[in-house]
This record gives structure tokens, sequence and C-alpha cells, in this order.
């Protein structure tokens, strides 16, 4: 639980960034991580249109400069991009100039005002300067599909648990993930719509 939702203590540490969204409403706000990549997003992006539903990409920059045609087609299919920095860096592990650079040099390929820390992690110093450049979006529900302790059955498990009103998931459109995330995200998806949530992206 302390991964898949975050409790209040943890949300304090940063709190002007969004964690979830309105608890009366009851809409999800889908998020990817890490992408964008040719052997995974395209695929997001068709099982995306089935169901005609938005969600906010959180790319890494590099992957941007590497992957051009699948960072066109995540814009051009009318999704909200934010910013993962270029390099997908821990911010506990760089002093704040050099994790600040990586994260203006990603935003000259992603030209976006949202922002999300790689794994979590900023100073406070990092926030502090951060907030004032972007909307820091978290989460309310990570999925844990990157794990190699969970199957496919296990991430859709989580998403059910751990739901509620305004809830910003998690999955990763990243190979590490690739697995749990094609078997759970469709499942997830369904059953939502089931559920009655509503699909929403940031303004």
């Amino acid at each position: 639980m302390l991964i898949e939702q975050p409790p209040k203590i943890l949300r304090l540490l940063y709190p002007r960034a969004l964690w979830r969204m309105d608890k009366k409403e009851k809409a999800v706000y889908l998020t990817f991580d890490d992408g964008p990549i040719p052997e995974i997003t395209p695929w997001v992006l068709d099982l995306l249109d089935k169901y005609q539903i938005k969600a906010t990409f959180f790319m890494v920059g590099d992957n941007v400069r590497k992957h051009p045609e699948e960072f066109k087609m995540v814009v051009e299919r009318g999704h909200r991009i934010g910013n993962h920095t270029f390099n997908h860096i821990r911010g506990f592990e760089y002093l704040s100039r050099n994790y600040l650079h990586n994260t203006d040099k990603a935003n000259e390929y992603l030209h976006t005002n949202l922002f999300r820390p790689p794994h979590g992690h900023m100073r406070w110093a990092q926030y502090y300067v951060l907030k004032k450049k972007y909307q820091i979006v978290m989460w309310d529900l990570v999925t844990r599909d990157y794990s190699k302790r969970l199957n496919g059955q296990q991430v859709f498990e989580n998403v059910k648990r751990y739901v509620r009103n305004g809830s910003i998931i998690t999955f990763h459109d990243s190979l590490k993930s690739e697995k749990n995330m094609k078997y759970a995200l469709p499942r997830s998806i369904e059953w939502l719509l089931e559920q009655g949530y509503a699909f929403k992206v940031f303004e």
C-alpha cells in the first residue's frame, strides 16, 4: 500500500503537487511514464483509441529525441504531454543544478507545463524551483506494472483495489513493464468503465 497508494504523510512532502483530483467526481486520470518507444507506445495509443480515452504521457526527453515519430503520434492523437526529465534521473542522486538542467533539456523537446519526477524523487530545493515552472503531477495509484515480483493479474488487482474518485493512475509504456501492462491495461480500462468512471486529462 505504501507504494501503490502513498499515505498522506508522504503527500505532504510536496504539498502543491497533484496527488489526487476531485474526490467528489467519479473520474480517473490515466498516465503513462518513461516513453515514448516504438515497441510499446503505438500499442498503447491504439488501445486508447479503441475506447476513445485521452491520457497523459510523462515522457523522457532522450526517448523523444530518439523516437520523434512516436512522440508525434501521441501529440497528434490528442493526448497530454508531461516532462519526466531528459535521462530519467532521480532527484536525490543529483545536485539541484544538474537535475534542473536535465529537466530543462527535456522541455526543449516537450514544451509542456506538466512535470513528474522519476521515481517520485525530488530534493526540496528542486521541488521549490520546479513548482514555479510546472504543475507537478504525482500519483494516487501506481499500478507497479514494472515489478518483476508481480504478474499481470496482480497489477490489475492493484487497480481494482486502490482506485477511487479522482485517482491519478500510473502505468508505464516501457519494455520493463510490457508484459504486465499489456495484460492489465485493457482489463483495467474495461473494468473502470463498467464501474462508471470517466477518463480525464489535466487542464
